[in-house]
C-alpha cells in the first residue's frame, strides 16, 4: 500500500464527503452514547477531544455477543475488525491488533504477563461483571509496558446508583447442533449490590460448564493438551466491589476479583490429516499430569477526588497475580528430558507459568486557571513483576525468575483552540525500567525429531541488571469544523519487553552474560495514523489509516516440536480501517459494514530493510463485517457476518502450504424483554460453516495435531434478571 496515495485519499474523503472515526464497534452494535469518557486513556476529557482511535463496546452489546460467542476476547475479536479471529482456545497467542500484541487490562491493571507471555491475558474475569470494554488502536505507552497493538481495557461494573438492595442473575444452557448430552454446557451467574448513604457493596459469582465443542460437520474439535482448552472446562468467577464516599467529590473504592478456568481432562487428541483435509480431533481419554488451567487473582483500592483543586484527582494500587498451568503431552516433549533424572523418552513434565505484580498509578488533570482552553495531565507509575516459568512434575525452572521493574513520570497537554475548531494534544512519559535475573542453568541438552540441532544447552548463564530508558512521545492535532465531523492526525510511541523467558530458556551455549545480551532490549514501537469521522443524525462512520515500525520487533518462529522461539527483527505494518453504521427510517433498526486490511513485513536477512510478509502467527487477515441491528420495545436482535478473506504470505522461506484459505461466519441474537427478565437466543455459525481455524490454517502445515477446525452451529438459551 502506498502511503502517500492512501493519506491523499483520505484527504479527499475529508473534503468531499465526511466520514467518522472510531466509535464504530459500539455504535455498530446498536449502542451509542452521547458523551464517551474513555478511563484508559487517563484522561477525563471526552473521546473526540482526543487524537486516538477509540472503540467503547457497552454493556448491552457486550452481552450479545458473549451469548454468542462466550468470551469477552471473542466479542471484541468479532466487532472489531482489524482484530485477528480468536483461536476458541484457552490460548490467545498469535492473536493480535493491528498486527501486534494488545494489552489486556481490567480497570487499567495489566492482565498480560509479558515477560514470559503466557497468553491467557483474555480469560482473566467473566463477562458478566464488566460494564463495557474500551479499545485504544496502535502503539501507546498510555499504561505503560505492552501496549504495541493498542488496549482493550474491560471496565468492571460501577457502584450501585440507588439506594438499597439491587442485582441481577443469569442462567445459560448451550448445545450443539445435535444437541448431544457431551456438548451440553451451562452457567449461572448472580450479582448482588447494595447502598446505604455513602457506603456501597457489590458481590458476585459466575460458574460456567463447557462441554465437548464439534465442527461443522459434528466431529469433536481438536484438543490442544498443552495450550490449553475452553471446552470440556469449567470456570468459576468471584467479584467484589467496596466504596465509600468520603466526601460529594471523593471516593475510595476497592475491587477484587478471582477467576480460575480448568480443563476437566476427559479427552485426548486425534491426529488429524492437514494433507488431506482432516481436521485433528478428540477422543474420550485421559491425557497424563494435570489438565490446563488458568488462574488470576487481582486486587486494587482506589482514590478519585473530581473536584480536588478544581481537577480531577486519580490514584490506584494494585496487586495482581496468576498461574497458568500448562498440559502435557501423552508422548513426553523432547525439551523436558534429562537423562540424569530418567532415561531419554521416558520423563514426563508439564509447565507452569507464575506472574506477580504490585504497581501503583497517580495522576492530577486540570484546566489552567485563566486560561481554561488549556487542560494538563501530570502523573506517575510504577510497577514490580517477577514473573517465572516451572515444570512442576520435577520442581525444574524452565525460565529462571525474571524481576522487572519500571518507573514512569508522565505529563500530557490539550489545548482548545478557536473554540474548539482546533485542538492540539501531546505529552511524554520517562520510562526507567530494570530487569533483573540470577545466575540460572539451562534445561539438560538434548536434540528433538532425530535432528542435531540442541534444543537446549544444559549450561550455566551468568545473570545480570540490564536496564533501559527512554522518552516515549505521542502527539496530535484535531479538527473539528462541524460538530459530530472531526479529522484527526497522530504519532505515538509504545513499548513492552519482549517474550524474555522463551529467550533466557533457549541459551544453548556457555559464556552468556544477560547483561549483555542484546536480545532482551525491548520492543519500541511508534504508531502513526490519520483518521476521519462523522457523528451525526443517523450517521456513524470513520475511517483510519495507521502504519507502524519497530527497529527490534519481535517475532515467533515455531520449531520442529511446537515450541515457539523468539526472533527480533525490525518489523513494519500499516492498514486502513473502516467503519460505518446507519440508522434506518425503520424504528430501531441500523446496518453497520466495517473493513481492515492490514500489511505486515520484517526484515529476514537483517540488511535493514523488510522484505517478507508476516506469517500467521503474527498478523491477521483482512476482514469485512457486516451486521444490522434491532432494538425496539422490548424485543432487540442481530444478525452479523464475518468475512475473513483469503491470504498469502511471501518472502524467503515461506511455505505456501501456509497460505489462508478464507471463510466467513454468521451469527444471530434475539431477546424479549418481560417482565419476569429478559429471555435470549444466541446462535454461532449460523450456517454450520466447516472451516479450519486461521491460526491452523496459516502454520505448522506438517502437524496432524495443530489442525483445529473451528466450531460449529451452537445454541445459548438465557434467561436474565435484574431487581
Amino acid at each position: 500500500m502506498n502511503r502517500k496515495l492512501v493519506a491523499a485519499a483520505l484527504a479527499c474523503t475529508m473534503l468531499s464527503s465526511p466520514a467518522f472515526a472510531q466509535d464504530g464497534a459500539a455504535a455498530a452494535a446498536g449502542n451509542e452514547e452521547d458523551t464517551i469518557v474513555v478511563t484508559a486513556a487517563r484522561s477525563i476529557l471526552p473521546a473526540n477531544a482526543l487524537p486516538l482511535t477509540v472503540d467503547v463496546i457497552g454493556k448491552e452489546a457486550l452481552d450479545q455477543q458473549i451469548a454468542i460467542s462466550g468470551s469477552v476476547t471473542d466479542a471484541v475479536a468479532t466487532l472489531v475488525p482489524s482484530f485477528s479471529p480468536t483461536r476458541q482456545k484457552l490460548s490467545g497467542a498469535g492473536e493480535t491488533l493491528r498486527g501486534r500484541a494488545p494489552l489486556y487490562a481490567i480497570n487499567g491493571i495489566p492482565q498480560s504477563t509479558p515477560m514470559r507471555d503466557g497468553s491467557r491475558d483474555g480469560f482473566t474475569i467473566d463477562g458478566f461483571f464488566i460494564d463495557r470494554v474500551e479499545v485504544i488502536f496502535g502503539s501507546n505507552a498510555l499504561q505503560g509496558i505492552g501496549g504495541t497493538g493498542g488496549i482493550v481495557n474491560q471496565v468492571t461494573v460501577g457502584a450501585p446508583a440507588e439506594e438499597g438492595v439491587s442485582g441481577r442473575a443469569l442462567l445459560q444452557a448451550t448445545a450443539d447442533d445435535d444437541f448431544s448430552e457431551a456438548g451440553m454446557g451451562g452457567k449461572t451467574a448472580g450479582l448482588i449490590q447494595y447502598k446505604a448513604g455513602r457506603f456501597d457493596a457489590s458481590v458476585g459469582a459466575a460458574y460456567e460448564l463447557r462441554g465437548l465443542f464439534r465442527d461443522g460437520e459434528g466431529r469433536p474439535v481438536g484438543i490442544n493438551l498443552t495450550q490449553g482448552e475452553t471446552m470440556d472446562s469449567k470456570a468459576l468467577s468471584l467479584f467484589g466491589r467496596f466504596g465509600y464516599a468520603v466526601t460529594d467529590t471523593m471516593r475510595l473504592d476497592l475491587i477484587a476479583s478471582r477467576f480460575e478456568l480448568e480443563g476437566d481432562g476427559d479427552y485426548a487428541p486425534v491426529a488429524g490429516d492437514k494433507t488431506g483435509g482432516l481436521p485433528t480431533s478428540a477422543e474420550p481419554g485421559l491425557p497424563p499430569g494435570v489438565p490446563a488451567t488458568g488462574r488470576t487473582e487481582s486486587v486494587a483500592l482506589s482514590l478519585t477526588d473530581t473536584d480536588l483543586g478544581g481537577g480531577n484527582f486519580v490514584s490506584q494500587i494494585f496487586w495482581n497475580r496468576s498461574r497458568d498451568t500448562f498440559g502435557g503431552e501423552p508422548n513426553p516433549i523432547a525439551s523436558f528430558q534429562d537423562p540424569t533424572i530418567a532415561p531419554v523418552g521416558t520423563l514426563f513434565d508439564q509447565s507452569q507459568n507464575r506472574s506477580r505484580k504490585i504497581g501503583g498509578k497517580l495522576s492530577y488533570e486540570r484546566a489552567v486557571p485563566g486560561f481554561e482552553a488549556l487542560t494538563l495531565i501530570a502523573g506517575f507509575d510504577a510497577l514490580w513483576d517477577t514473573t517465572e516459568q516451572r515444570l512442576i512434575a520435577t520442581d525444574r525452572a524452565w525460565v529462571p525468575p525474571s524481576e522487572f521493574r519500571s518507573f514512569a513520570p508522565f505529563g500530557q497537554a490539550n489545548l482548545k483552540l478557536a473554540g474548539g475548531l482546533v485542538r492540539l494534544a501531546g505529552g511524554a512519559r520517562y520510562e526507567n525500567v530494570k530487569i533483573k535475573i540470577a545466575d540460572y542453568h539451562t534445561l539438560a541438552a538434548n536434540t528433538y525429531d532425530g535432528s542435531d540441532e540442541a534444543t537446549y544447552g544444559g549450561v550455566d548463564v551468568a545473570g545480570g541488571s540490564p536496564s533501559f530508558d527512554d522518552v516515549l512521545l505521542n502527539g496530535g492535532v484535531i479538527v473539528e469544523p462541524i460538530p459530530g465531523i472531526r479529522a484527526y492526525a497522530s504519532y505515538a510511541e509504545g513499548y513492552t519487553v519482549p517474550d524474555i523467558g522463551r529467550i533466557t530458556r533457549a541459551v544453548k551455549v556457555a559464556g552468556v552474560d544477560i547483561d549483555n545480551y542484546l536480545d532482551i532490549a525491548p520492543i519500541v514501537s511508534n504508531n502513526r495514523e490519520i483518521g476521519v469521522e462523522v457523528k451525526r443524525g443517523p450517521l456513524n462512520a470513520s475511517a483510519t489509516y495507521f502504519w507502524s515500525t519497530s527497529t527490534k520487533g519481535q517475532l515467533l518462529i515455531a520449531r520442529p516440536d511446537g515450541i515457539f522461539d523468539v526472533v527480533r527483527q525490525r518489523v513494519e505494518i500499516e492498514g486502513l480501517e473502516v467503519n460505518l453504521a446507519i440508522k434506518l427510517p425503520i424504528d430501531g433498526l441500523t446496518v453497520s459494514a466495517g473493513y481492515a486490511h492490514i500489511d505486515g513485513r520484517f526484515d529476514a536477512d537483517q540488511d535493514g530493510a523488510v522484505d517478507t510478509d508476516l506469517d500467521g502467527a503474527n498478523i491477521s487477515p483482512d476482514r469485512l463485517n457486516l451486521a444490522a441491528a434491532y432494538a425496539n420495545g422490548p424485543v432487540s436482535a442481530r444478525v452479523q457476518t464475518q468475512f475473513y478473506l483469503a491470504r498469502s504470505f511471501r518472502g524467503p522461506g515461506r511455505d505456501p502450504r501456509n497460505d489462508f484459505e478464507g471463510y466467513n461466519l454468521t451469527d444471530a441474537f434475539v431477546r424479549y424483554q418481560t417482565s419476569l427478565g429478559g429471555i435470549s437466543l444466541a446462535v454461532q455459525n449460523l450456517f454450520d460453516e466447516q472451516y479450519i481455524s486461521y491460526a491452523s490454517d496459516t502454520q505448522r502445515p506438517t502437524d496432524n495435531f495443530f489442525n483445529f477446525a473451528g466450531r460449529g452451529r451452537t445454541f445459548t438459551l438465557g434467561w436474565d434478571y435484574r431487581f
